[in-house]
């Protein structure tokens, strides 16, 4: 929730706003639950809005999400929240000029991108120079045993239902792989070392093994279809093979885990070597 104090002296005394808490979830059935931490900010034509986070009902693996509400200041300089539950699309901040909206998760490699678009997790410092762009490629020095000890790279999503997909080359021994990746204790996906498919489901193997050709490339694609996952891959040129299980993920957030974190795809190699990453695609599905 969001409260309020003011005083003219830090060290005060403080008077508590009269109709505290000025932001917070009245019901559980609401669009955006456990509403907190605001700033409040003055828009361009002078009216106040406050930036907050909040879960969005129904998919905490979103992650804490961004939220705006206008605020109105009654005569004796209170604020008052004006978006009950955000439930409905508000008119936008006036005045100024609109900047772009949103970015594209998909990369071609053809620059760098880590910070960005990319991050990874649990970077330690130096940590950046596993990762090296050249030839519309990235390439990933091997790292650790497998998702949980080889930071993966990541990026943030917002939608309710998406799917990716990246081809990968291995070498010199490496095992790489695409996830949906929580922590270092909570993640799924895939991984190939050019013998076989290890399936991860849980932030552990899987026992179920996909069988799979042999050879230094695949491609891989996950698809999340409103926390309903299900994972693919291919041979170069040729068709792709859906995996026999799925998996249900909406446990994998910050409430079960208490690591303030989201659910995002992410790609990874552990072991020995390199992999080679291209043609990262990531397409919002309606």
């Amino acid at each position: 929730m969001v409260t309020v104090a003011r005083s003219r002296s830090v060290h005060g005394p403080w008077e508590d706003c009269p109709h505290n808490p000025v932001i917070r979830t009245w019901n559980p059935a609401d669009r955006w639950l456990s509403r907190g931490h605001a700033t409040f900010v003055e828009g361009p034509a002078g009216d106040w809005w406050a930036v907050y986070h909040g879960y969005e009902n129904g998919f905490y693996t979103l992650g804490r999400q961004t939220l705006l509400e206008p605020i109105r200041w009654d005569k004796q300089g209170w604020p008052h929240a004006m978006g009950a539950d955000l439930a409905r699309p508000l008119a936008k901040p006036s005045g100024g000029e609109a900047g772009p909206h949103g970015m594209a998760w998909s990369d071609d490699f053809s620059g760098p991108s880590l910070g960005s678009r990319w991050r990874f997790y649990n970077q330690a410092p130096g940590a950046g120079a596993r990762a090296t762009v050249g030839g519309n490629a990235l390439t990933l020095a091997a790292k650790g045993t497998g998702p949980q000890d080889c930071s993966p790279l990541t990026h943030l999503v917002g939608d309710h239902a998406y799917e990716c997909s990246v081809s990968v080359e291995l070498t010199d021994g490496a095992s790489a792989g695409l996830l949906l990746f929580f922590n270092d204790r909570l993640f799924l996906g895939m991984a190939y070392d050019g013998e076989r498919m290890v399936s991860y489901r849980g932030g552990k193997a899987s026992y179920w093994q996909e069988p799979v050709e042999k050879g230094s490339r695949i491609d891989l694609r996950i698809v999340n279809d409103r926390q309903i996952v299900s994972m693919y891959h291919r041979t170069p040129g040729g068709e792709w093979v859906r995996h026999a299980v799925r998996s249900e993920v909406s446990g994998y957030h910050a409430n079960t885990m208490d690591d303030l974190a989201s659910l995002r795809p992410a790609i990874f190699a552990s072991g020995k070597g390199s992999a080679h990453f291209r043609d990262y695609r990531y397409k919002a599905l309606a």
